[in-house]
């Protein structure tokens, strides 16, 4: 396939509720979508970056340019045998791995889409359906928790992901186990803590979790090994896993007992496909994370889920948790037994909604 033109575009979306980590609050998501066009079809993909550079280096304005000026020319006028192809051509690029995603995926969905075949098959995936759980963020206060995982609870998600940061950690994990005893529940820090916090972080083992996530250095894998030694919990690793290498180094060091993958942080289906094999060899269990995506990301993120290692429920939940109205339809849905059926269309499976997407298009640019 030759790649005859690029678009990107910024769409704003307001979130239905907020979302609060130890990074902060987020009411509104900017949001940049790759389109890449080839022979009469298109594929599209989105940086999943956030509107600051507090999860990693990139936001949403550095990507724009990014994915503008460096990504995107590598991929002009190229004729590519594979979508593997398309990974190579952008790894002289130091980090940006979202930027990096955001066309990788788009040539897979463009790939899988030439072939009239879903991308999750396209991909190697083995699942017709996948397990959800839910990401809450940090609330006002924990009746405001407890509300809103009773009210996930019920929706039937299969596990509940809290955020924790420093004075809101052990009250409020002790709280929500007290009210919910038999859920499966998990704890992100978002790298909210330092290791010497270890004593305190000691205190959640009494709640048994199934894994903290992250607690350490965005950057760290030496001071998470330590932590895990002192730890019952499993440590789940996600931002300082940028590649496969970093998957093997995390795992000979025992710096974890699970790993997140994000289709973003890793750089796209490529990367992505590599950790996961990673860590099915050493019997690393791994789970798909979100990043406040609209339908184009979650959509890429069901895909990825159908890998045979992605074995716990990951944060892919229902569109209508995040928005009003989602650029794809039919809107994102999720049984009531907590789980998402994958759809066979061809690509990443659902249409877009191109009249909303233009209502809410605040930029443009395409290159020839």
């Amino acid at each position: 396939m030759k790649i005859d033109r690029i678009t990107l575009r910024e769409i704003r979306m307001p979130l239905v509720h907020f979302f609060e980590t130890s990074f902060g609050r987020t009411t509104e998501r900017r949001m940049v979508l790759v389109q890449v066009e080839s022979d009469g079809a298109s594929g599209w993909g989105e940086v999943t970056a956030g509107e600051n550079p507090f999860y990693n280096e990139e936001w949403t304005e550095s990507a724009w340019l990014i994915v503008r000026d460096y990504v995107a020319p590598q991929g002009l006028g190229r004729v590519l045998a594979s979508a593997a192809e398309i990974s190579d051509l952008t790894a002289h690029i130091r980090g940006h791995q979202m930027a990096r995603a955001g066309l990788e995926v788009a040539v897979w969905d463009l790939e899988a889409r030439l072939h009239d075949r879903p991308l999750w098959r396209h991909i190697g995936g083995t699942r017709a359906e996948i397990a959800c759980g839910v990401s809450i963020g940090i609330q006002n206060s924990l009746d405001q928790l407890l509300e809103k995982i009773d009210t996930e609870v019920r929706a039937g998600y299969q596990r509940i992901k809290i955020k924790i940061k420093p004075g809101w950690d052990i009250d409020a994990v002790r709280a929500v186990r007290e009210r919910f005893p038999a859920i499966k529940l998990m704890a992100d820090a978002n790298s909210a803590y330092r290791l010497e916090d270890a004593a305190r972080l000691r205190e959640l083992d009494a709640f048994y979790l199934m894994m903290i996530e992250q607690p350490l250095a965005h950057d760290d894998i030496i001071d998470h090994a330590k932590l895990q030694a002192q730890l019952e919990t499993p440590i789940c690793l996600d931002e300082c896993i940028r590649n496969a290498h970093m998957a093997e180094q995390a795992i000979g060091m025992h710096a974890c007992g699970i790993i997140n993958i994000k289709l973003g942080r890793v750089g796209g289906f490529g990367e992505a496909r590599r950790v996961h094999d990673v860590c099915r060899e050493h019997s690393i269990p791994v789970w798909c994370g979100g990043m406040l995506e609209s339908g184009i990301g979650r959509a890429h993120n069901i895909a990825l889920s159908t890998l045979d290692n992605f074995v716990l429920p990951g944060d892919v939940s229902a569109s209508q948790r995040y928005w009003k109205r989602d650029i794809v339809t039919p809107p994102v849905e999720v049984t009531p037994a907590g789980t998402i059926q994958v759809r066979d269309e061809p690509g990443f499976g659902y249409t877009l909604d191109l009249d909303y997407l233009r209502q809410i298009t605040v930029r443009e640019e395409t290159l020839r």
